[in-house]
C-alpha cells in the first residue's frame, strides 16, 4: 500500500468539524494535524472545501450471492457501495443456498475476499431446525457480524416461527441477534381482508403497523428475558418506537434499533408514483410514521441509519403486485440522500456521521473502524457539499440497473472513497483492483 496525504479537509468526526490534514500509511491513519508535510512516495489529495467523513458502515444489505446473481453479486454491489461512500457492509443470509451452516457462511467470506471492493462481514442465518449449527457461531464472535432471524417472511424461505428455536437462540447466543420483525399471523389475516389487492398501495395495509409491532414486541420480550444483545432492523412504524430508549448511551444499550433511508424518505403516498419499485418489507407506511421515525432518529431512540439494500431485476418489479418481489436497491444513494437532508436543515452532518459510521461501529463493536482516529483503518469519504449529482442509468452501478432515485438531483456528491488507505472511488470511477478486508470485532 502506498501512503496518502489528504490536505486541508473539513474533518467531520465525533460531533466536531475541524480543518486538518490526514496522513495514511499502510492502510492506517498515521497522523491527523495541520500542515503535515509530504515526504517520499506519497499521493496527495487537495481536499480544500471538501468534507472528510469516516466511511459509511451499512449494517444491512442483501447482495444476493450465491445463487441469486441475476439480481446482484457481492462484486457489483460493493462497487455501488463505494461509489456512495459506503466502505463496509454486513450482508444478510437469505441467499441460495441460505447461510445456514458454518461452511456456507465461510463460503460467502471467500467470495467477499476475492471480489468485494468494500470491507465485508456476513450474518449467520437461522431456520426452524438449525439451532445447534447457529450456536457454533459463538466461537467466531470476533469474526462474524451476528445472527440474523427472520421473525417475518421476506425474500427467501427463512421464516423462523418455532418458539422453541427462538427461545434457544435468544438464551444461548453470545453474538448480537439482528431481527426482521413482522408477525406472520397478522399478515395472513390481512391478506384475507384484501384478497383482490392488485397494486402496491395495499402493501402497508397487508404488512401493517400491528404486524411490525407484535413481532418487535415479542423480540424485545425474549431479549429482556434472556438479556440478549438484540438489534431490530428497519423500524418502520411510530408504534414500535415505544420499545426503545434514549435514556442510555449506545454503549450501554442491550436493545438497539435501525432505521432505513427509504422509510425516512418515502411514504405510502408515493406508491401512486413508484408502485412496486418501492415495495419492500417492512412496508413503507403512512406519513405520520415517517415523521415519528425522524423524531426518534434525532432524539436517539433509533441508533443506526442503514439501507436494507435489496435489488431485484427490472422485469421482476414489473410483475403484478402480488408476484413482484419486495426490496429496493439503495446502497449507492444512502449517503447522498442523507446529505440532501443536511442541506435542507433537517439533520446535521455530524448526526449523519454518528448514525451511519460511529453508531454501527459501536453497536456491533467493530474493531478500529467507523471513526477518523490515529491508529484506525483509513476508511474515509470526501464529499463536496456544493456539487450536484443527477442519478442516471449511466451512473447507477447496481447490477439490476435501476433505482427509484433515477432522475433525482442530489445537492451533494461523493468525490473520493478510501478503503483501508486505497482510493476505491474517485470522481465517478471505481478502482476495481481494490479489495476490502474482512471486518473484525472486539467483543469480550
Amino acid at each position: 500500500m502506498s501512503a496518502l496525504l489528504i490536505k486541508n479537509a473539513i474533518i467531520v468526526n465525533e460531533g466536531t468539524q475541524v480543518i486538518a490534514d490526514v496522513l495514511v500509511r499502510d492502510g492506517i491513519i498515521e497522523k491527523i494535524g495541520s500542515q503535515i508535510s509530504s515526504v517520499g512516495n506519497i499521493r496527495e489529495i487537495n481536499a480544500e472545501g471538501l468534507h472528510l467523513l469516516p466511511g459509511v458502515i451499512d449494517d444491512q444489505v442483501h447482495f444476493r450471492e450465491p445463487g441469486l446473481t441475476q439480481k446482484a453479486t457481492i462484486g457489483t454491489e460493493s462497487r455501488a457501495a463505494v461509489a456512495g461512500g459506503v466502505t463496509s457492509f454486513m450482508e444478510m443470509p437469505n441467499t441460495n443456498p441460505a447461510a445456514l451452516t458454518q461452511q456456507l457462511l465461510e463460503d460467502k467470506y471467500d467470495i467477499g475476499r476475492n471480489t468485494s471492493v468494500a470491507n465485508y462481514s456476513f450474518f449467520m442465518g437461522v431456520s426452524n431446525s438449525n439451532a445447534e449449527e447457529v450456536l457454533r457461531t459463538n466461537a467466531k464472535k470476533n469474526e462474524v457480524a451476528g445472527i440474523k432471524i427472520f421473525m417475518g417472511s421476506s425474500t427467501g424461505d427463512m421464516l423462523v416461527d418455532n418458539y422453541l428455536t427462538l427461545r434457544r437462540i435468544f438464551e444461548d447466543a453470545e453474538l448480537l441477534i439482528a431481527t426482521h420483525c413482522e408477525d406472520e399471523r397478522v399478515i395472513k389475516a390481512n391478506k384475507e381482508k384484501y384478497p383482490d389487492a392488485d397494486n402496491a398501495s395495499f402493501h402497508p395495509l397487508i404488512r401493517d403497523v400491528e404486524a411490525c409491532f407484535e413481532s418487535s414486541f415479542s423480540a424485545v420480550q425474549l431479549a429482556k428475558q434472556y438479556n440478549t444483545r438484540l438489534h431490530i432492523l428497519h423500524i418502520s412504524t411510530a408504534k414500535e418506537l415505544q420499545l426503545f430508549t434514549n435514556m442510555l448511551p449506545l454503549v450501554d444499550k442491550r436493545i438497539t434499533a435501525e432505521v432505513c433511508v427509504h422509510h425516512l424518505h418515502f411514504t405510502a403516498d408515493d406508491y401512486a408514483q413508484y408502485g412496486n419499485l418501492i415495495k419492500c418489507n417492512p412496508a413503507i407506511k403512512a406519513p405520520e410514521n415517517k415523521d415519528a421515525l425522524w423524531t426518534a432518529l434525532l432524539d436517539d431512540r433509533l441508533d443506526i441509519i442503514a439501507t436494507d439494500h435489496a435489488p431485484h431485476t427490472w422485469a421482476e418489479k414489473q410483475l403484478p403486485y402480488q408476484q413482484a418481489p419486495s426490496g429496493v436497491p439503495l446502497v449507492q444513494h444512502s449517503l447522498p440522500l442523507m446529505l440532501q437532508y443536511v442541506k435542507q436543515g433537517r439533520i446535521t452532518i455530524e448526526k449523519v456521521v454518528e448514525k451511519m459510521s460511529h453508531a454501527p461501529a459501536q453497536c456491533f463493536k467493530i474493531a478500529k473502524r467507523g471513526y477518523i482516529r490515529e491508529g484506525y483503518h483509513a476508511d474515509l469519504v470526501l464529499v463536496d457539499m456544493n456539487q450536484h449529482t443527477t442519478v442516471t442509468k449511466e451512473n447507477i452501478l447496481y447490477k439490476c440497473g435501476w433505482s427509484p432515485f433515477e432522475g433525482h438531483d442530489f445537492p451533494a456528491t461523493v468525490r473520493y472513497t478510501i478503503v483501508n488507505g486505497n482510493v476505491a472511488f474517485e470522481n465517478g470511477s471505481v478502482n476495481d483492483t481494490v479489495r476490502g478486508e474482512r471486518i473484525l470485532f472486539d467483543r469480550e
